[in-house]
């Protein structure tokens, strides 16, 4: 086995065993007088550290304890009002590591194969068109209170504008060359509390590639998910989760994929659940042309998504 093949075996490796453990956050924005903060997330999915600074030489706004319609409310009526700046380095691990699986080991990619529509590796890794990126957003951030441990919970929600741009796309776990911008509004945030968690992301956006066998689309995403550590009045509204994106072509308006994706949640102790996400992407004949629309050929446009993970 090769050098290389050794580190994309145990970059998988360390991938699915975060899948295991609580999306860990780390954030000096304990004091809240702060005008510059730095955060860190560590997921399988998504990995980041980012820099927040205050626009307004103010420290970034509190809301204490609120109800999800409120923190909606504050988010939309100061949509345009930008008080916070953020630079963010990210990268998608287990997406990522799907792709120097497939390039490195192709045999064990081959054997993972569970029928047509779906290969297990892929399906864990299905739903990210990118290894990393940088983004710069700037608008309205806000933060919570939350339940006191240093090592979970963003606490905080936006609004405005993110701009994002990376030079690789993955097609299928297979790593391909391309120099992309992307430029969206969004509304997104976390809040964790001693008895739920809710996180939420809605936003719309356009996307170009400098690689012209890839096409330029707009889109609209949806997703959300909350999750209850006690009771819970709803089967389907609470501990359950949802998440919908659709791509259009940006110069005949037609359809290029769709991701949708819904997760049930079920307690495993007094504050861990156990999430299992389900769902699919497809993806259509005119998203690719060119030597682009041949690679990979045999694969099929429908693909299974299978996301497990385990919250605290």
């Amino acid at each position: 086995m090769t050098v290389i093949s050794q580190i994309s075996l145990k970059i998988l490796v360390l991938s699915l065993c975060l899948l295991m453990v609580p999306c860990i956050q780390a954030s000096t924005r304990e004091n809240k007088d702060k005008k510059t903060t730095v955060e860190v997330e560590l997921d399988p999915y998504y990995a980041s550290a980012g820099l927040y600074n205050s626009l307004t030489g103010k420290p970034i706004p509190h809301m204490g304890t609120v109800p999800e319609a409120e923190i909606y409310r504050e988010l939309i009526k100061n949509f345009y009002k930008p008080r916070t700046l953020v630079l963010e380095a990210s990268i998608n691990p287990l997406p990522y590591s799907g792709t120097l699986v497939r390039r490195h080991q192709p045999d064990l990619y081959r054997h993972m194969k569970v029928s047509d529509n779906m290969n297990a590796i892929e399906a864990l890794t299905a739903g990210f068109e990118e290894p990393w990126a940088l983004s710069l957003f700037f608008g309205n951030v806000i933060t919570f209170d939350s339940i006191n441990t240093a090592l979970q919970g963003k606490r905080t929600g936006y609004s405005g504008i993110l701009i994002n741009a990376g030079n690789s796309h993955i097609k299928n776990n297979i790593l391909i060359r391309d120099k992309w911008f992307e430029m969206e509004g969004k509304l997104k945030g976390e809040q964790y509390l001693a008895d739920r968690t809710l996180r939420w992301s809605f936003r719309g956006g356009l996307k170009t590639h400098k690689n012209k066998h890839i096409a330029d689309s707009f889109y609209l995403g949806f997703r959300r998910s909350r999750t209850d550590f006690g009771a819970s009045n709803s089967f389907w509204l609470n501990n359950s989760g949802f998440e919908y994106v659709a791509d259009f072509s940006q110069n005949k308006l037609e359809p290029l994929r769709h991701l949708f994706l819904i997760e049930k949640k079920f307690s495993a102790g007094k504050r861990s659940v156990f999430s299992l996400g389900t769902g699919f992407v497809w993806t259509s004949n005119r998203k690719y042309s060119g030597p682009l629309s041949n690679k990979d050929a045999g694969h099929n446009s429908f693909q299974f998504i299978l996301r497990p993970n385990l919250e605290f």
